[in-house]
């Protein structure tokens, strides 16, 4: 009997073994399947949605998209909400509402929900669970609940280049410069000037660069060893694993001497 039992439990292992793998496959599929690009919208017309942009499944929630606008080789994490307007079938006129630039990369789980304006420049890279609003409820009138109160909207704009750190809040009114670091979980208000980081709840800058002086206060670590010189675009592509082709471009003929780089 022992040995009739050690082959059940070998049988039932294996079988959860093998289903294990068979639900990952099946995911997989689910996954690609369902991933939204120029060339497989799904239910979705975007307003405009660049080569080699993807959205990765699942999505979160995503309405009115014919008034968000997504450039190109932009990369939109799992269950991320991009919405324009309060709610579904509204018409906002003849501007787009939402736009993100191309080489963006959102995180997921983040939330974009624009009712006015949100513009994200070219290359903007957001941690997961940013939320990012152009919206905000008012509480001044005291007789009425604050959710039945008329919102305040005023525009948001972040600068190309810009890293939106982890769990980090960008309020309406915020105009944030180029390459602004915003550190993780601040709320960021008003304006930010190009290349300066900020940081907590209120953020407030903690570091600025300047023509002459540089960063200030300066960097303590070292700067990160640079490519070095002869590398080529298709050696370093093939290095970090990014295909950055456009779709229908043929496969590059030679990715040797990749031995070389580092």
């Amino acid at each position: 009997m022992s040995i009739v039992r050690a082959l059940l439990g070998s049988v039932r292992e294996r079988s959860r073994r093998a289903a294990g793998r068979a639900v990952h496959r099946c995911w997989r599929w689910v996954q690609d399947a369902g991933a939204v690009s120029n060339r497989n919208p799904g239910p979705y017309r975007f307003g405009e949605l660049g080569d080699g942009t993807k959205l990765a499944f699942p999505l979160g929630t995503v309405f009115n998209e014919q008034w968000i606008t997504i450039g190109p080789f932009s990369i939109i994490g799992e269950r991320v909400t991009i919405s324009a307007g309060f709610l579904p079938g509204l018409d906002l006129g003849p501007d787009p509402i939402v736009r993100i630039g191309g080489g963006c990369v959102i995180g997921r789980g983040s939330h974009i929900v624009g009712h006015q304006q949100i513009v994200l420049g070219d290359d903007v890279w957001t941690g997961p669970d940013v939320y990012i609003t152009d919206q905000a409820h008012e509480y001044r009138d005291t007789g009425l609940p604050i959710g039945k109160q008329w919102p305040r909207n005023a525009p948001v704009s972040i600068g190309a280049g810009s890293w939106i750190g982890t769990g980090a809040v960008i309020l309406p009114g915020a105009r944030l410069g180029r390459n602004v670091v915003v550190a993780a979980n601040s709320v960021v208000a008003g304006d930010v000037p190009d290349y300066a980081v900020v940081a907590g709840a209120p953020a407030r800058q903690v570091r600025s660069w300047d023509p002459e002086s540089g960063w200030q206060p300066p960097i303590r670590h070292e700067a990160p060893r640079p490519v070095p010189d002869g590398v080529t675009a298709e050696q370093l592509r093939a290095l970090v694993g990014w295909d950055l082709r456009l779709p229908g471009d043929p496969p590059p003929a030679d990715r040797s001497g990749l031995g070389e780089v580092g």
